[in-house]
């Protein structure tokens, strides 16, 4: 479902933009009679987590929110390209269907894993992401904001702006760990973080690209970003300190809290959201800060991420310089990269 949305996104986004051309919608159209006809659940709608190669049927049938919020952000976006009312349509059943059975009506942001017919998870059933009953992960409701930033844009839905909202404040304050300046990434149902005995981890990627997506959803919102900024700076500061690799450029992928990275692969994600992330703190900062570590990430980029030979980023360059991994699969598509060069080229112009 992951790399099936994101590619339909993609191509998109893509036709979407001035960059695009007539191919792009084509491909896109090819993504959605996919996603439609082979991926929807006919009898308890939502869409499947996996299907078959030729999609006859369901392989993993039931819903993670994770997946769904990525079908309904490249239904939107896909409505914006080819004003198909059938998938405008399809958003908006999908999004009745998330609100009715996954949204947390207590505590906010939405249940992550639910039964193929929308019943609870069971005890001894993990969610396709691992996670247990109840759990809430910061990656998931990254994307759900996501989501819902673009099929607000596209519906005006006075609901979904409420959800959107939420999700802000969810996003800028339940996940966030005051006493160290960056997010945690796993909580209860109540938001209250997870805690072990051993120290908490920062995924760097995600605390950057969470403040880019936030100043969209706001922006999607009609609210001001600007109470926020304050926020921002902090979590782009400390992935700075603590995983940037100042000496060859680029980000790690991950440390624990109030340590320097031990993780120090230069993932193809990481680097996307940072470059846009470091291009939007200019924009609302004017600091050098910001300005010299987007050239930084893009000068890495261009020499080290870009395989320039054969084409497309590399998935993984490690330590030592040696690239490794997959060009797509599962969880490689152009959505991360793809979106990371659209997003900065419109904020240059």
């Amino acid at each position: 479902m992951v790399s099936q949305a994101r590619t339909l996104w993609f191509f998109s986004r893509l036709a979407n933009s001035s960059y695009g051309f007539e191919s792009c919608l084509e491909a896109a159209r090819h993504g959605y009679d996919f996603l439609q006809h082979r991926m929807w659940d006919k009898e308890y709608g939502g869409f499947y987590w996996q299907v078959d190669a030729r999609g006859l049927q369901s392989t993993m049938p039931h819903k993670h929110l994770y997946g769904q919020a990525f079908a309904l952000f490249a239904l939107s976006e896909y409505w914006v390209a080819s004003q198909d009312t059938a998938a405008l349509n399809l958003a908006r059943r999908l999004f009745d269907l998330l609100d009715k059975h996954a949204w947390d009506s207590e505590y906010g942001g939405f249940t992550e894993f639910l039964l193929e017919n929308w019943q609870a998870q069971p005890e001894n059933v993990p969610s396709y992401l691992g996670t247990k009953r109840e759990i809430k992960l910061m990656n998931t409701h990254i994307h759900i904001t996501e989501a819902l930033t673009s099929y607000t844009r596209v519906t005006n839905e006075p609901r979904a702006r409420e959800r959107l909202i939420e999700l802000i404040f969810i996003m800028s304050n339940a996940v966030v760990n005051k006493s160290v300046g960056a997010c945690s990434e796993r909580f209860y149902k109540n938001w209250m973080p997870i805690r072990t005995q051993k120290p908490g981890r920062v995924s760097y990627g995600h605390d950057i690209e969470n403040i880019w997506l936030l100043v969209e959803a706001c922006n999607a919102s009609n609210i001001s970003s600007g109470p926020l900024l304050n926020l921002f700076d902090t979590l782009f500061r400390y992935s700075l300190k603590y995983g940037f690799d100042h000496k060859k450029g680029g980000f790690y992928e991950s440390g624990k809290f109030n340590r320097k990275a031990d993780k120090k692969d230069k993932i193809d994600w990481v680097q996307a959201e940072a470059l846009v992330g470091a291009l939007q703190m200019y924009e609302l900062t004017s600091a050098d800060i910001y300005s010299d570590c987007y050239r930084n990430i893009l000068e890495w980029i261009m020499n080290y991420q870009v395989d320039w030979e054969n084409g497309e980023w590399n998935r993984r360059i490690d330590n030592r310089g040696r690239s490794f991994g997959e060009k797509a699969g599962a969880w490689k598509a152009p959505y991360h990269s793809g979106r990371a060069m659209l997003q900065c080229l419109d904020l240059l112009e």
